[in-house]
């Protein structure tokens, strides 16, 4: 397949000089630099072609014929979660597993059932940063990773006792491992070690939710008749991917509001609801920096050459800072339309749990925050903490009020 097939076909530029620790600090220079050389960059470094722009980005998720999910040389995932979950297939087998949990993940099932439970949880860890207290208050610490969490368990039908920061441990460890690809022992030791004992709660769960099925996301992929191992490979890539975002989102948002006081009060005032801050911080700051790919074949893509079976990197974050669709892409601004941008994917892997982490943060968690703290802020005598590109998000968030 070739696409913008009357630009000169030639091999991608070479980004020799890329440096995976500087990405970990701050990736979004790199990602400019990237964008400045073209849409398909070659890193070799990582052992990557990376998509930078958001055209050659979108079309690659809507042509999964020639970029595939499916790979046996880009395993990290699999290795990460010990399995190969639903995220790295192509359909048919894609479809048959996604379709098992949509029906708990539509926006009327997320209202009617999860709503309820999401708002508890809130009110929950509301009272423990309180507790906690404005000298001592982390929100990634005391609020936005156990209230993720909780949400988590729930939707999962985890038994009511699992531990919040267990679930946390669990979903850092498998997104650690998901990014490893520095090929960090102790990561990979970490991650065997949740594994071990996610599928401990999987032996007494799995067998008691064939006996009384219920809402979750776990029973769904039962009730479909899918093998043990997939069912598993399936419930630790929620674990992975379903705290991240939310968890993330809430520290974020938090943080670039705190950075924009006119903006904040616009959103106080309600000239800017909730759900637009939500879609444009996602863009802003994308908690999923790269999806995987691989080429089935040689593929002349965007005037590049990339070679067949050749590991590539879709940008999610780069293309969501590229200027020919988001003007001044590198400002926040929640009186932008957001929409289009990639910060939950594009095509049939488009998360699935999208409107979830909306409702659990942009309807719940964010507008009680501020009502319960009016005068919450940033806590600039004690150091904010970033981590991470492939994913990416706060991990320290002091705040006072």
């Amino acid at each position: 397949m070739t696409e913008a097939a009357d630009v000169g076909v030639a091999d991608p530029p070479v980004a020799d000089w890329f440096d995976p620790h500087a990405m970990m600090r701050d990736p979004y220079p790199t990602y400019e630099r990237l964008r400045a050389l073209g849409p398909v960059v070659h890193v070799p470094r990582i052992g990557r072609y990376l998509l930078t722009t958001h055209a050659a980005v979108t079309a690659a998720e809507q042509h999964p014929e020639s970029f595939s999910s499916y790979s046996e040389t880009n395993l990290t995932m699999m290795r990460a979660i010990g399995g190969r979950p639903m995220l790295r297939k192509d359909d048919p087998d894609h479809g048959v597993e996604r379709g098992a949990i949509n029906p708990t993940l539509r926006p009327r099932q997320v209202t009617d059932m999860w709503s309820p439970a999401f708002a508890k949880n809130v009110e929950t860890w509301l009272d423990h940063l309180e507790q906690v207290g404005p000298d001592d208050a982390d929100l990634n610490r005391d609020f936005a990773a156990p209230v993720a969490s909780k949400n988590l368990i729930d939707i999962l039908g985890f038994p009511e006792d699992t531990d919040v920061r267990s679930m946390q441990r669990w979903s850092t460890d498998f997104i650690a491992g998901t990014g490893n690809i520095l090929d960090d022992p102790e990561i990979w030791a970490r991650c065997e070690v949740s594994q071990a004992q996610v599928d401990a709660v999987l032996e007494d769960l799995l067998p008691a939710l064939r006996r009384r099925p219920d809402a979750s996301i776990t029973s769904h992929l039962l009730e479909v008749g899918l093998p043990d191992p997939v069912v598993r490979a399936n419930v630790l890539l929620t674990i992975s991917g379903g705290m991240n975002e939310p968890q993330h989102m809430i520290s974020n948002i938090v943080w670039a509001l705190d950075a924009h006081p006119d903006q904040l009060a616009s959103v106080r005032s309600g000239d800017v609801d909730w759900g637009a801050v939500f879609e444009e911080a996602v863009r802003w700051v994308s908690p999923i920096g790269m999806l995987p790919r691989e080429t089935v074949e040689e593929i002349e893509w965007f005037g590049a050459r990339i070679p067949a079976r050749a590991n590539v990197g879709l940008l999610l974050a780069c293309a969501n800072r590229d200027e020919s669709v988001f003007a001044d892409a590198d400002r926040f601004d929640v009186n932008r339309n957001a929409r289009g941008h990639l910060g939950f994917g594009n095509g049939v892997h488009m998360c699935a749990g999208r409107w979830a982490a909306k409702a659990a943060v942009g309807e719940l968690a964010l507008p009680r925050l501020f009502e319960r703290f009016p005068k919450l802020r940033v806590d600039q005598e004690r150091e904010t903490t970033w981590d991470g590109w492939v994913f990416r998000g706060i991990t320290a968030l002091p705040v006072t009020w």
